[in-house]
């Protein structure tokens, strides 16, 4: 079969930064196994399988390893794709069924709205491995149904931490965010970085699901339901995020093609 691909660049209005996901609007379903096959071959964190259904798309996730039940930075590339490659008109709503429920995505201007599920935290004690696998001290350790949400002393060491990703991995969710308030007089009112090591990625450039954990941590330190975050790795994204303490988050993000081409299988 002959199948268009296309790689979108997520939570950038550059090429080349954000977070890159391949995207594959399929005529009918694929098996997991060739879907599998393709994101091996893609390489990226995430590609996106998306196939018309009712009045939306179904929507699956996998990175090279696993099929995962959420992914933020996937579904934005995958609206996007919607709209530029005239799949729906701007003023329709991208609705997704998928393992995580139906999510929304709505095209506003030069962005893209999520309506994502809220994914709240509790506080941990920490494995014993953490600390040494991270490298550095912290302020608390959350858990959450993504992974831990450990709360740093600095964006500096945000930015600056190098864990060690064996280690990271033998913990037994294998998946953290790291977080901190920016310093004063940044446009942003949080940083974050996010390791998963567990499902095959040392470090997730942009992670939309990351920041359905992160509204409602920030959201009750900060006190504000409208808040601005970049994710600092070394390609980097901005993600609006917009939390009024329900048990919806909405993200938003701005997203660019970068390439598309035609996958050829047997």
């Amino acid at each position: 079969m002959e199948q268009i691909i296309t790689q979108v660049d997520a939570f950038t209005n550059r090429p080349f930064a954000g977070n890159p996901a391949a995207v594959c609007v399929l005529p009918t379903r694929q098996n997991e196994r060739w879907m599998l096959n393709v994101a091996q071959e893609m390489n990226l964190s995430e590609t996106a399988f998306l196939v018309r259904q009712d009045d939306g798309f179904n929507l699956r996730w996998f990175t090279p390893t696993v099929e995962v039940p959420l992914c933020g930075h996937a579904t934005l590339a995958s609206a996007h794709v919607l709209w530029s490659e005239e799949h729906l008109s701007p003023d329709e709503v991208a609705r997704f069924y998928t393992k995580s429920g139906v999510l929304i995505a709505k095209l506003q201007g030069e962005w893209i709205e999520l309506d994502f599920p809220v994914n709240h935290s509790k506080e941990t004690v920490a494995p014993r491995e953490l600390k040494a696998a991270l490298g550095v001290s912290y302020k608390s350790v959350f858990l959450n149904s993504l992974g831990y949400l450990v709360e740093l002393e600095s964006e500096e060491l945000v930015r600056e931490i190098k864990p060690n990703f064996q280690l990271l991995s033998s913990l037994p969710l294998g998946k953290i965010i790291v977080t901190s308030l920016t310093n004063l007089g940044s446009d942003y009112d949080f940083v974050s970085r996010f390791f998963a090591p567990g499902v095959g990625i040392n470090e997730d450039p942009v992670t939309g699901s990351a920041h359905c954990c992160l509204a409602p941590f920030w959201r009750d330190r900060l006190h504000k339901d409208e808040l601005l975050a970049y994710q600092a790795s070394r390609r980097g994204g901005v993600v609006k995020v917009r939390y009024d303490g329900g048990d919806r988050v909405f993200l938003a993000g701005q997203a660019v093609t970068v390439m598309r081409g035609e996958l050829i299988t047997a």
